[in-house]
């Protein structure tokens, strides 16, 4: 019996340990390709994520049975997935594109306002009203980021606006995930929402490559004639796209609701950290202390989310 709780302990750690590294890892990686390499393609970068996603889904879903397969039951449903996963290819996206222009120890500030949007885009949508004291607890999220905005030494406006759409879009898909996917019949866990969502948004960023990204394809091999480790990059990158949400959904599964919050805004701050620390992108004490602010309204508002329940 002890050695089974030690096995299963032991167990969590290595998942939790996984989910750090894959998290930040992504990010940084995604970081390196679109700065500091060069490689300027944040539509192409997703699209060969999403791609990873779509196939190693099905490795895991059909082969590897880590979770049973749900069917899609209706045209309708179809529909919902489709539009969860444009939302979700336009965060992912604006997401990239702002690692071309701003520090990720920024777009980590900017991306703890989630709550904030989440909460906006519950009530203008549901008409869902949170306790008073919620909403105040969001005051020192917004907060935060102006301060840390205010005092970036490398702020960078369009990097910033895409920084922001990015955030708002996850919120949005969030909140339209509860609305859309709702009931019993329709409901699917994160595995099976993945394996659906990520061939539809590949069909949406081809043509949106294509067109915005003009010979990206014929690019990329260039570059790999001259340095093939673009390859294992963009192969290594998209690979630890998918373990992100394969480990998230073995997070979720294996410790509780409380850890994953805790778990969440720490990583947050480790994200910050290490990027600073790899990439020593100047930072201003104030803008830290801006972040500090947000990361704590975050760890409040979750406090008083559960408290309302």
């Amino acid at each position: 019996m002890k050695m089974m709780a030690t096995n299963s302990r032991f167990f969590t750690i290595t998942i939790v340990a996984s989910w750090y590294t894959s998290n930040i890892g992504v990010l940084l990686l995604n970081k390196y390709l679109l700065s500091n390499y060069g490689f300027k393609y944040p539509i192409f970068l997703t699209m060969c994520h999403m791609t990873a996603c779509s196939l190693l889904s099905y490795v895991a879903i059909a082969w590897l049975k880590m979770v049973p397969m749900q069917t899609i039951r209706s045209r309708l449903q179809f529909l919902k997935i489709s539009a969860l996963s444009l939302v979700f290819c336009v965060s992912v996206v604006f997401g990239n594109i702002s690692l071309r222009f701003l520090p990720v120890s920024f777009t980590q500030a900017i991306g703890a306002t989630t709550p904030f949007f989440t909460a906006v885009f519950a009530y203008v949508m549901t008409l869902k009203r949170e306790a008073w004291l919620t909403y105040f607890t969001l005051l020192p999220v917004v907060t935060g980021v102006v301060i840390a905005s205010g005092s970036e030494p490398s702020f960078h406006l369009f990097g910033f606006l895409m920084c922001i759409a990015a955030t708002a879009s996850r919120a949005l898909k969030s909140v339209l995930q509860g609305i859309l996917l709702s009931s019993e019949g329709e409901k699917l866990n994160s595995m099976n929402l993945l394996l659906y969502m990520a061939p539809v948004a590949v069909v949406f960023l081809l043509p949106a490559t294509l067109i915005m990204e003009k010979n990206v394809v014929g690019i990329t091999i260039a570059l790999a004639r001259d340095d093939f480790r673009i390859v294992w990059y963009l192969l290594f990158n998209s690979a630890l796209a998918y373990f992100v949400n394969l480990t998230n959904f073995l997070v979720t599964k294996h410790t509780s609701a409380l850890t994953l919050q805790v778990l969440g805004n720490a990583k947050g701050a480790v994200a910050v950290v290490v990027s600073i620390l790899i990439f020593k992108n100047p930072v201003s004490v104030t803008g830290m202390l801006g972040y500090s602010l947000t990361v704590f309204g975050v760890i409040l508002y979750s406090e008083a989310k559960k408290r309302s329940k």
